[in-house]
């Protein structure tokens, strides 16, 4: 076999400082660390990317859900602005027993009279059962209609004896209440 050459001089010198055995037992520590830091690079991408994809689940869940109230919110002011239609306004308001007021007339701060003022709107017979069009109502949803009921015979009021069987007070009408719409 052949040997190594004798080194003279300067590379003798260096060669002295390095071990010569060692050469195969120094790469295995570098080689490991090399291995952690590719695998823990490769973990360290995964958990990334596993976290931006559920934050573009959540994303996508947020903007859907968007979507929904904004178009909910679209129904709610169409509602609204039906409801405030002139037309609207005015079928409601003979249908609560309002008529229209006559020419006014305005006083002064000397107490003078400003105007004629005009007669008031006369209350025709017509007005206490209103007969018109169906009431609005709201994104095409229907209402039940409840028929009118007879009035209650008239019964002369009569000290109750026991105040435990005093008769109970009458179911109160419900209306429908109107639901603001949020920042309007």
């Amino acid at each position: 076999m052949s040997r190594k050459p004798e080194l003279k001089g300067r590379a003798a010198r260096l060669a002295r400082l390095l071990p010569a055995g060692r050469a195969q037992a120094a790469r295995t520590p570098f080689v490991l660390l090399v291995v952690v830091l590719l695998g823990g690079g490769l973990i360290g991408l995964l958990v990334l990317n596993s976290a931006l994809s559920e934050g573009s689940f959540k994303l996508a869940d947020l903007q859907k859900q968007t979507k929904n109230l904004t178009d909910e919110e679209q129904a709610l002011q169409r509602d609204i602005d039906a409801y405030s239609s002139p037309d609207a306004l005015q079928r409601r308001a003979r249908e609560l027993g309002m008529v229209p007021g006559g020419d006014p007339a305005f006083l002064g701060p000397d107490g003078t009279v400003k105007g004629v003022p005009g007669v008031a709107a006369p209350q025709p017979a017509a007005l206490t059962a209103p007969a018109g069009p169906e009431p609005l109502t709201p994104a095409g949803a229907a209402l039940a209609t409840v028929p009118p009921t007879a009035p209650a015979p008239t019964v002369p009021p009569q000290p109750p004896s026991d105040p435990a069987a005093a008769p109970p007070a009458p179911p109160a009408t419900l209306q429908p209440i109107p639901t603001p719409t949020p920042g309007r």
